[in-house]
């Protein structure tokens, strides 16, 4: 069942939302609140949290929270991968954490956060270890990024693409298990108890794969999302539909995010929308077609 909704996905991030657009980011806040108050009325005990920020910025929370985003919001996630992209060391997450909860009162989750293979499995298992004694009973909720590596015919989301170098293919190397399905070291030290994020592409292959792998390993927290530039696609809501039929049994936070071109300031799946209520009739949508009214948080 569907557990908690996110609003959109690293939203300090210019590959996933278009700041120039939006420099102060008050369009994002009036959106995300719009969305989060439509949800509530759809269903007052569903949790909503704030996009996991990428990167760890306490300014850009303070920021948010000075339009009084929070006040609408029960969580604030965040997204680190300091053994890849980030210029910090993996040993400084609690102090991440403090920081965050230095500026904002709510919750914190991380809901993404992962260790590639790109330069050796072991660098892998190491991550895995190291960020399982850091942060499991620290915070709520964890979801390990990902559970599949991205096939390398894909395009990875990012700004700048292959011009990016090694930060770029990088991306392709974040899961548990390779393209080819086959295991990697890491795997086999992965605690059940920490979810899994898994980002679903529009009639994606690997579904029932996905669900079979996740029950040998015992996962039980899902992270994935429902993009709304795919639901303006034709026979959307045909695959959403099965989507959420399919992962029905695991407890489920889904990121709602991305602008269909077609309602964008640019066209753009990045870009503030023109209509900023149309975001909230799609997250209400969503919670009306997918939530059972007896969702509440689990703690554990």
């Amino acid at each position: 069942m569907i557990e908690a909704i996110k609003l959109w996905n690293e939203p300090n991030n210019l590959s996933h939302w278009d700041f120039t657009l939006d420099p102060d980011w008050k369009l994002f806040s009036a959106m995300t609140s719009l969305a989060a108050k439509a949800i509530k009325r759809t269903h007052p005990t569903l949790p909503v949290v704030l996009g996991g920020i990428s990167p760890i910025d306490t300014n850009y929370l303070t920021l948010l929270s000075s339009y009084g985003l929070f006040d609408t919001l029960d969580a604030v996630a965040i997204h680190g991968f300091p053994l890849d992209w980030n210029h910090w060391q993996i040993d400084e997450w609690p102090q991440k954490i403090k920081d965050v909860e230095s500026v904002c009162s709510l919750p914190v989750w991380v809901t993404e956060v992962g260790t590639s293979s790109f330069g050796a499995d072991e660098v892998q298992v190491f991550g895995l270890k190291r960020t399982s004694e850091l942060l499991m009973g620290r915070v709520e909720r964890i979801f390990w990024y990902s559970l599949f590596d991205l096939p390398p015919a894909w395009e990875a989301t990012t700004r700048h693409k292959e011009s990016e170098g090694s930060s770029y293919y990088r991306h392709f190397y974040m899961g548990l298990i390779r393209a080819d399905g086959t295991a990697k070291p890491a795997l086999r030290y992965f605690p059940p108890e920490m979810g899994i994020c898994q980002w679903f592409h529009f009639e994606d292959h690997r579904l029932d794969f996905a669900i079979e792998c996740l029950r040998k390993m015992g996962v039980k927290k899902l992270r994935t999302g429902i993009s709304w530039a795919d639901w303006h696609r034709p026979n959307a809501i045909d695959w959403f539909d099965k989507q959420m039929e399919a992962l029905k049994e695991f407890d489920i936070t889904i990121t709602l995010c991305f602008t269909p071109p077609s309602r964008g300031i640019q066209p753009s799946i990045t870009s503030p929308p023109i209509i900023l209520e149309e975001f909230a009739e799609f997250a209400q949508d969503v919670v009306a077609r997918y939530v059972k009214k007896e969702t509440t948080i689990s703690k554990d």
